[in-house]
């Protein structure tokens, strides 16, 4: 993933009007953070984050009017430094006549939208993380079951691909086989999209590349979606030991993300595909609230309770 985008892709993205500057849209747009600025407008420049976007809406513009159009004027000028990727101009707001000369002087692009400023803060900052978020590559196969996003790993040859392939046959979704670019959208989620020249393709074994939207629609691919739990297939042994209750808590971090994750092991016979199928309804129960395990401990104890209590009052007649 590039280090930057451009003032262009935002405004292709994020359904920008160019009000200006239509030649430089081509300046690069290096951080997700965006500045609306308030302090500038009473001459005080000392932290001044010239490398972000500077977006204008009712309360900056109508703060700057209230100074006089030679202050004005020159905060204007001092806003429109080397770095400043674009001034972006909400709720359809006239662009002050200081601003189109001073971006004008300056090769700064001016973009417009009739949102308010909150809204399109929301949509840039989105875009931004997005594009411009740290990426690590994992190996492994992306699929969405039943809105759960499943990230399923193991050794090569281990039956990834092929696991996948008959979940999408079950009626799930493929987002990427054998390699998955990992961002953080935030401290709790996390993201994977297939690298652009493996979008839609599997291989499997014997046959080769297939694409999976030509052979089975639209709807049997995703572009994108969370890695909300870890399936790690495992070649089973005899002396490998697998944890029967699933009540390991196992996690797995990725990216400082902390994602929930169970082992299966494979064994011939076994159909993986249903296996975990049935972890991602497990785990979206347990999100609900529903803890099989927990429930199963419970009619455990409870059944250890009754048998107590039945020795108790047999013990009592002798």
């Amino acid at each position: 993933m590039p280090d930057s985008v451009t003032v262009a892709d935002l405004a292709k993205n994020v359904r920008l009007s160019v009000l200006q500057g239509e030649e430089y849209l081509d300046r690069p747009i290096t951080t997700s953070d965006i500045c609306r600025p308030a302090l500038e407008f009473a001459g005080y420049f000392k932290h001044y984050p010239a490398m972000r976007i500077q977006l204008l809406g009712i309360t900056e513009t109508s703060f700057a009017k209230e100074i006089g159009h030679e202050k004005r004027k020159e905060y204007l000028e001092r806003m429109c430094m080397p770095a400043t990727p674009c001034f972006v101009v909400s709720t359809d707001l006239p662009v002050m006549p200081e601003l189109k000369a001073a971006a004008k002087a300056a090769h700064i692009p001016i973009l417009g939208t009739p949102l308010t400023s909150s809204r399109i803060l929301g949509n840039m900052t989105s875009y931004l993380v997005a594009r411009l978020a740290k990426r690590q590559s994992l190996h492994g196969v992306l699929v969405d079951i039943a809105g759960v996003g499943v990230l399923i790993t193991g050794d090569s040859g281990v039956g990834k691909s092929e696991t996948a392939l008959e979940l999408v046959r079950r009626g799930h979704r493929l987002v990427a086989d054998d390699r998955v670019e990992v961002y953080a959208r935030d401290e709790q989620t996390l993201v994977g999209e297939a690298p652009m020249i493996l979008e839609h393709l599997m291989e499997i074994r014997g046959i080769g590349i297939i694409n999976v939207m030509t052979l089975y629609g639209s709807g049997a691919v995703m572009p994108q979606d969370t890695i909300d739990l870890i399936v790690h297939l495992e070649t089973w042994t005899p002396d490998t030991h697998f944890d029967r209750l699933g009540n390991r808590g196992d996690t797995q971090m990725i990216l400082d993300v902390e994602v929930p994750k169970v082992s299966v092991p494979v064994k011939t016979g076994r159909n993986l595909a249903i296996i975990i199928e049935s972890a991602a309804m497990n785990y979206r129960a347990e999100t609900m609230g529903y803890d099989a395990t927990k429930t199963f401990d419970e009619n455990l104890n409870r059944l250890i309770k009754q048998n107590s209590q039945a020795n108790q009052t047999g013990g009592s007649h002798d």
